[in-house]
């Protein structure tokens, strides 16, 4: 069945889209060193385009906190988004630029778009009433179109004036989700809600703080749990372990057993990596030994899970159905660290050629299948991390609800 987005057809309409062009710049080049949110809106605006509608782009960039500022300014990325939607359409695509989201030229220059043309506004956030949600604002931004398409995922979970507030100044027809953020929550309730037996979630990451609402949350609803990272450290000592110079949180000892505690009452098998590669320094150039993960030498500190851990954990996720990837399972940013979080991906995309359903959310697991060359190998890459964790928290999202619930 056809989506509202794509049963809508856009010929003559001015569709003001939120993007989340929040892409890493380079800081003396303005380059642009990560596309990928950029790429991920394009089949969005393309179909606007194809149907005979023209495109206004709202997007963030970077935190400014007083006002303008030339290095979280759009202008650095018009001239790649005109390339990227030129190839896409097939033909050229002239991306204008307007140097205020709610000055006089954003007036002037949507009022006279034309049908197969693209604005780009200058940073919401340049103005503080974005981040606040000021519903003024959010009816000045309301103006420029005919037609709010939200398709930023990534900013879901903020309650902006761009991101929800604005959906107020639309008829209910008049406003949607894109085919991005159509993607992601397809994605989410597909896990969240529907999926397959056995499920397994990998939670990695530093801290249990970070990660205790998602864990309690899956308790209701998956059988494994495989917990990797430093947060795994916090678990061993809780346990009894002797985890050495290992990361850990002593404030969350008894949260770690309660965890365990109701793992258990409710019969979800909770894997933790009964061995560690440990290290003398945090350093990329540190000397390394494996060692038993509750039993860590002093003076000595888990990076990355051990080979039996990485046995153990392959075998849990080569026999799933559904598969939840958020966070990696060591300081995989360093190579001597990286083999459990590599091993990981590698069973994650067996399991998926063998049929079961993978999402990929959360910025660091996103990063280690993006490195290792799996992206393209597992169900879905969600390009939203905080916004994706927040919704595995089982909390509301108020870019979804502001067109969800009107």
């Amino acid at each position: 069945m056809a989506s509202p987005f794509e049963s809508f057809h856009f010929a003559g309409k001015k569709a003001l889209i939120r993007v989340d062009f929040n892409v890493p710049l380079d800081k003396q080049t303005y380059a642009i060193g990560d596309d990928n949110r950029m790429r991920a809106a394009v089949p969005t605006i393309v179909k606007i385009l194809k149907d005979g509608g023209s495109v206004i782009l709202m997007s963030h960039l970077g935190r400014p906190k007083e006002g303008p500022e030339t290095k979280s300014s759009l202008i650095h990325i018009t001239g790649h988004l005109q390339s990227l939607l030129t190839k896409a359409v097939g033909k050229e695509v002239l991306v204008q630029f307007a140097n205020d989201c709610i000055g006089q030229e954003a007036i002037d220059k949507s009022a006279a778009l034309q049908a197969g043309e693209v604005l780009l506004l200058e940073n919401l956030r340049f103005y503080k009433e974005e981040e606040k949600g000021d519903a003024a604002f959010a009816e000045k931004l309301s103006k420029l179109g005919d037609v709010y398409v939200n398709d930023a995922f990534g900013t879901a979970h903020r309650a902006h004036a761009s991101t929800a507030v604005i959906a107020q100044f639309f008829a209910p027809e008049n406003k949607m989700f894109g085919l991005l953020m159509e993607g992601e929550v397809k994605a989410a309730e597909l896990v969240l809600h529907k999926a397959e037996k056995p499920f397994t979630a990998i939670i990695g990451g530093a801290k249990v703080s970070d990660k205790i609402l998602i864990i309690e949350n899956l308790l209701e609803r998956a059988t494994d749990i495989i917990i990797g990272g430093g947060m795994a450290y916090t678990f061993m000592k809780a346990k009894g372990g002797s985890i050495g110079k290992s990361l850990c949180e002593d404030d969350r000892l008894i949260t770690a057993l309660e965890i365990l505690e109701k793992a258990a009452a409710k019969g979800v098998n909770i894997h933790l990596p009964v061995d560690s590669l440990v290290a003398d320094n945090f350093a990329a150039d540190a000397n390394t030994q494996v060692a038993e993960s509750n039993q860590v030498p002093d003076g000595w500190m888990g990076l990355d899970i051990g080979p039996k851990a990485i046995d153990s954990f392959t075998a849990a996720i080569t026999r799933s159905k559904t598969i939840l990837w958020n966070g990696p399972m060591g300081v995989f940013e360093m190579e001597k660290f990286q083999a459990g979080t590599k091993a990981i991906a590698i069973a994650v995309a067996k399991a998926t050629a063998d049929g079961a359903y993978s999402l990929i959310g959360g910025g660091d697991s996103v990063a280690a299948v993006n490195q290792f060359g799996f992206a393209d190998q597992v169900s879905y890459v969600s390009t939203g991390g905080g916004a994706m964790l927040e919704y595995f928290e089982g909390k509301v999202l108020p870019g979804i609800a502001a067109i969800s619930n009107s």
